[in-house]
């Protein structure tokens, strides 16, 4: 209660489980997390076969994922609310719950309208009651010297997830209509229910297997003020880390952002079918554990902070090569660079929360911090969808994906030289 003096233990005072336990819960959170995202981006893979299905236009798909990143942006600082007072598995076990049921809706492919309802449904469960409490608990299971290994398990580990199940929802869509003729929309249908099958049944399953506390309740305990809210935005905002980590984030998620749009770009552009699209998008997304592992083990044994950097230099250049690739270049080639933009850009993903560690925020408003913190890191989802709306409409054939994709790359060199100060300042303290 408000009234009241609240228990914590300090930053320094970390979870002391064994290493199989944590490794165990580590691993229920991968599993969590890589079912809950899938069916909400399932633009990544079957974008076109979406339009097609629910009859609506890539500017009104693009409108429901702006809203959907509008809800997330309202939401995460309420999330760190939550993430610091409710205990992760009812967090994530209603997250799934509710995503899952909202699929099924989603599968009976319903109006524009009701699309828009679904979306912001999937926004709520996805942000409040999600996001922040899985980035708590993952910083809190690993000690200071294990963020980067840790975190990067989490997303290479969510992507192992995410791949294994886009392979089965591929090959289920080729099977449905081309071996058994069926049309797009009935073919699409079976991927829904497989995505919302797997969400329905890990929900209970994180309900069960994660814990109330997240926290060692052996630990020594401090008495603290009550909470405050405005004292302890003001607290963890007069931190210039924290802003500096916020930029890396919202960078990284930015080139990641951008695959998003390589599924129409190489249907559209470069002439290829939309299971010859599938495949290879799916093929991306076999990068991931492996970037996202790689990262993670390399930061925690060079420096987390140069590491990153280098790798969002990398990935702006990757990126800008797909740019000025042309139009009739083999499939070959086209797989080649899209799969080395797809392991820069996980890599990134897979290390950029471990520089949550060098902001030195207090345990107890952790969860606060990283709703600011992922305010600003994935405020793309709000403005990005616009943004190629807008340039695919004005600037239509390539150039609109040109322009798209070199301010997203230039934005990365940005990232890299915040990621470079937050270095020197790590390196100072």
């Amino acid at each position: 209660m408000a009234g009241n003096s609240v228990s914590i233990k300090s930053g320094s005072q970390r979870v002391k489980h064994s290493l199989t336990a944590r490794y165990l819960k580590l691993a229920v959170l991968i599993i969590v997390a890589g079912n809950i995202y899938p069916l909400i981006y399932l633009r990544q893979n079957f974008e076109v076969s979406i339009l097609e299905s629910f009859g609506i236009t890539s500017q009104q798909l693009s409108q429901n994922y702006a809203m959907l990143g509008a809800l997330y942006m309202i939401t995460y600082l309420p999330s760190g609310w939550l993430a610091d007072r409710v205990a992760p598995r009812i967090l994530m076990s209603l997250s799934l719950l509710c995503a899952g049921l909202l699929g099924v809706w989603f599968s009976t492919f319903p109006s524009f309208a009701a699309t828009q309802i679904i979306f912001a449904g999937w926004g709520i469960a996805a942000g409040l009651t999600f996001w922040a409490a899985l980035i708590k608990a993952t910083n809190l299971l690993a000690n200071t010297n294990e963020q980067g290994r840790f975190f990067g398990a989490l997303d290479g580990g969510r992507g192992l997830i995410e791949a294994i199940l886009a392979t089965i929802a591929v090959t289920m869509f080729a099977y449905y209509s081309q071996t058994l003729e069926q049309n797009t929309s009935q073919a699409l249908q079976k991927v829904i229910w497989l995505y919302v099958t797997m969400m329905l049944v890990m929900a209970p399953i994180a309900f069960l297997a994660l814990s109330d506390n997240q926290e060692n309740s052996t630990a020594p305990k401090t008495q603290v003020r009550s909470p405050n809210y405005k004292r302890d935005i003001k607290e963890i905002a007069s931190k210039p880390e924290l802003w500096l980590c916020a930029i890396c984030i919202l960078t990284g998620y930015q080139l990641f952002w951008a695959t998003y749009s390589f599924s129409a770009y190489m249907q559209n552009h470069f002439g290829l079918t939309a299971v010859a699209v599938g495949t290879i998008t799916v093929a991306k997304l076999w990068m991931r554990p492996i970037g996202a592992a790689a990262a993670g083990f390399a930061g925690d044994f060079l420096h987390r902070e140069k590491v990153l950097s280098c790798l969002l230099l990398a990935s702006s250049a990757a990126l800008a090569s797909l740019i000025v690739l042309p139009t009739n270049s083999g499939a070959g080639v086209l797989l080649s660079i899209i799969l080395f933009i797809g392991l820069l850009t996980y890599s990134v993903r897979g290390i950029f929360w471990s520089t949550l560690e060098s902001c030195h925020i207090s345990d107890h408003v952790k969860g606060l911090a990283i709703g600011i913190i992922s305010l600003i890191g994935y405020s793309p989802d709000l403005y990005l969808p616009l943004l190629s709306g807008y340039l695919l409409e004005a600037y239509p054939e390539k150039t609109g994906y040109m322009i798209y994709f070199s301010i997203i790359a230039m934005m990365g060199v940005a990232g890299a030289a915040a990621a470079w100060q937050l270095k020197r300042i790590a390196d100072r303290q």
